[in-house]
């Protein structure tokens, strides 16, 4: 474990930082998606989520994440997957699909840090994305690909290095 500002990083026993995240949809539809601004970078976008605290499930640090980052709260659907990033830093991410019921008006990042969020049609965010979290992007081209519950438990190792 490290620790950060306000975080406890924890670390599973391969040496990955271990994070989740939620892709966020209007509709079970799936094709708009939420996105966030970056923190320190208000132009460039994300998918809402971060580090596991210790001792608490995957679904629910992403659940935890989206709010406090993207202020939505939502009925949590299948794990997409579980996606590594082996450059720079070590991550292991539980992606989860998210169906967004509420949106806060004013949100914790939202007023503390000065993020912003925004629905993008899926293939305008992968677009976005790519420039400069394209592991975020893969999030979504699997979704796009057609991933079934049932197959969405494979590790997938990313091939960009992290940002």
């Amino acid at each position: 474990m490290k620790f950060k500002p306000n975080q406890t990083r924890t670390y599973d026993r391969e040496g990955f930082k271990k994070r989740a995240v939620c892709l966020c949809f209007r509709s079970e539809q799936e094709d708009e998606v939420l996105l966030v601004s970056c923190r320190g970078y208000p132009d460039e976008w994300i998918v809402p989520g971060g580090g596991m605290e210790p001792g608490e499930e995957p679904g629910g640090a992403a659940t935890r994440e989206v709010y406090a980052e993207a202020g939505v709260r939502g009925k949590v659907g299948r794990l997409l997957g579980i996606f590594e990033q082996h450059q720079d830093r070590k991550h292991r991410t539980h992606v989860y699909v998210l169906t967004v019921t509420e949106i806060l008006e004013d949100w914790e990042d939202s007023v503390h840090i000065g993020r912003k969020r925004e629905w993008f049609k899926v293939e305008d965010a992968i677009k976005v994305l790519q420039c400069h979290k394209p592991v975020h992007a893969e999030y979504l081209e699997k979704l796009e690909l057609g991933c079934s519950p049932t197959n969405g438990n494979s590790t997938v190792p990313s091939k960009f290095p992290s940002k």
